[in-house]
């Protein structure tokens, strides 16, 4: 489990650039980019098939984002997920999170041992100024003491 401190350092690390954003306004990589941003998290759009996404541009990979970006948040599909991680790190990029349900066997094996803060199974929008359900989840997990500490 991730530590407060590890995901304080992550939210600190902007700009971040999001993996797995959609241009389907139903999807969560869209809900998830679009909620963020406006909660005011500076986040760079990943998507190999888009220009820009809600009117920012869009990088079509790691490799192409500009080099002030200090993290990546990962919300692709699991199979594409370890891919992302080793571009990551090939960038020196030190602070990723890979969201829940994202994360493969394969890219927590790649960050395993590594200098780089790493987060896995945490939803970040239980972390990043909650409101409504994940505030509510948030409340719950804190309950059963399996919140970071």
């Amino acid at each position: 489990m991730a530590s407060f401190k590890q995901i304080e350092s992550f939210l600190s690390s902007t700009p971040i650039a999001m993996a797995g954003v959609s241009r389907n306004p139903k999807k969560f990589g869209h809900t998830a980019f679009k909620e963020l941003r406006e909660k005011g998290l500076d986040l760079i759009p990943v998507n190999p098939a888009a220009e820009e996404i809600l009117g920012v541009k869009a990088y079509k990979n790691i490799a192409s984002i500009p080099s002030a970006v200090n993290g990546v948040l990962i919300m692709t599909k699991k199979d594409q997920t370890a891919g992302v991680v080793r571009d990551a790190k090939e960038r020196g990029i030190k602070n990723i999170w890979i969201q829940q349900m994202a994360d493969s066997r394969e890219a927590i094996k790649a960050l395993e041992g590594s200098d780089i803060n790493y987060i896995t199974g945490e939803c970040i929008m239980m972390h990043y100024k909650p409101h409504s359900v994940h505030k509510f989840h948030k409340a719950i997990r804190k309950f059963f003491g399996v919140f970071p500490k």
